[in-house]
């Protein structure tokens, strides 16, 4: 009986995990947010450069994190300051390879396009990594050292 609490408990955090959506491109970011919000979670906000980000930061648990903002390529420093000063699970969705030796505190990086399917992954294995919980990591993903 313990342990269903447990897992009730954890299954209710998994669902409270907020997603900040960084990325300049309003129709990917709004297509990030429907499949977010289809998985019965709440998005913290929108965030197309380093100041909106910044400032949304502090209502996030996970972030996915473009390369090339509307500020320039911002991005890896902006996914450095989410992670070590929010602790926020950090993920970029990029074409940029800039990424692909990592970025201190960030979990991973995925390849653009993304499909809803693999946000959806991410989703689940990024909430279940900050509440504890034993995760596949998603196939698509690359995991930072």
């Amino acid at each position: 009986m313990a342990t269903n609490v447990v897992r009730r408990w954890q299954r209710d955090d998994l669902m409270k995990q907020r997603v900040l959506i960084v990325e300049d491109e309003f129709l990917i970011a709004l297509d990030l947010e429907a499949t977010v919000e289809g998985m019965g979670m709440q998005v913290a906000g929108l965030a197309n450069d380093r100041e909106q980000a910044l400032r949304l930061a502090p209502l996030a648990d996970i972030a996915f994190v473009d390369v090339n903002l509307a500020d320039g390529p911002t991005g890896p420093e902006i996914g450095r300051r989410l992670a070590q000063e929010h602790g926020i699970a950090v993920v970029f969705m990029t074409g940029n390879p800039v990424v692909a030796d990592g970025v201190k505190g960030a979990v991973g990086v995925v390849q653009k396009p993304v499909m809803p399917s693999v946000v959806e992954q991410l989703v689940k294995y990024l909430a279940a990594r900050r509440v504890g919980m034993f995760a596949v990591v998603p196939s698509q993903m690359t995991v930072f050292a």
